[in-house]
C-alpha cells in the first residue's frame, strides 16, 4: 500500500495540511486538495486518486453528497470520511453511501493508517 495517490478534501486549509503531513509521512502522495465537495467531484474525474479523505461538513456540497456523486461516477472509488465528534449519524449515512471507513478529528496517525488499510481490503464488503 505504499505510494497511493490521495485527494484530501476539507474546507479548512489547516486540516488539509495536517492530513497531507500524515499521509505523506506514511509514504503516500497527495495529488490534489479540494476545499468543498463540489470541487472534489469536479477534480475526481481528472485526478483519479486511489483514495479520498473527505470531510463531512463543508460549504457548497457536503461530504455525504460528494461521496454519492463520486460513487455514481466510479463505484470502486475508495473514500475515508473525516468527522468531528458527535457526527455519528452523518458518518453512518456516508458509509451507507459507499465510504469505506471514517476517522474522527483530531486525526490520529494510527487510526488513519487503519482506515487506509480498510479502504484497500478487497475481501471486505463495503456496501
Amino acid at each position: 500500500m505504499d505510494g497511493i495517490k490521495v485527494m484530501v478534501v476539507d474546507d479548512t486549509a489547516f486540516m488539509r495540511m495536517v492530513m497531507r503531513s500524515l499521509l505523506e509521512g506514511m509514504g503516500h502522495k497527495v495529488v490534489a486538495e479540494a476545499a468543498n465537495g463540489a470541487e472534489a467531484v469536479r477534480m475526481y474525474q481528472t485526478v483519479r486518486p486511489d483514495l479520498i479523505t473527505m470531510d463531512i461538513t463543508m460549504p457548497e456540497l457536503d461530504g455525504i453528497s460528494a461521496v454519492r456523486k463520486i460513487k455514481q461516477m466510479d463505484s470502486s472509488a475508495r473514500i475515508i470520511m473525516c468527522s468531528a465528534m458527535g457526527q455519528r449519524e452523518m458518518v453512518l449515512e456516508a458509509i451507507r453511501n459507499g465510504a469505506a471507513d471514517f476517522v474522527v478529528k483530531p486525526v490520529q496517525k494510527e487510526r488513519l493508517l487503519a482506515a487506509v488499510s480498510v479502504a484497500f481490503d478487497n475481501t471486505r464488503l463495503l456496501h
